[in-house]
């Protein structure tokens, strides 16, 4: 195996493992999510910060999706 090759295969690994990590968080932030919905006395504050950063969880995850599946059209 190459170099070149060596290398490429590490960063497809650091990608894959890096998607996994966003996955299990956005998983996460939704069940924490969900349960202070429950709770009347929630912090609205903590609720829309929460909400932001799984939403920007959802973005890094749709980008290092497109970033790690080949274009089909290419």
């Amino acid at each position: 195996m190459t170099e070149t090759q060596d290398n490429v295969d590490r960063e497809l690994f650091r990608g894959v493992e890096k998607l996994r990590e966003l996955r299990i968080e956005h998983r996460d932030l939704d069940e924490i999510i969900a349960r202070l919905t429950l709770d009347i006395h929630t912090d609205e504050l903590q609720m829309k910060r929460l909400k932001k950063r799984k939403l920007m969880l959802k973005d890094q995850i749709t980008r290092l999706e497109s970033e790690l599946i080949p274009d089909l059209n290419a």
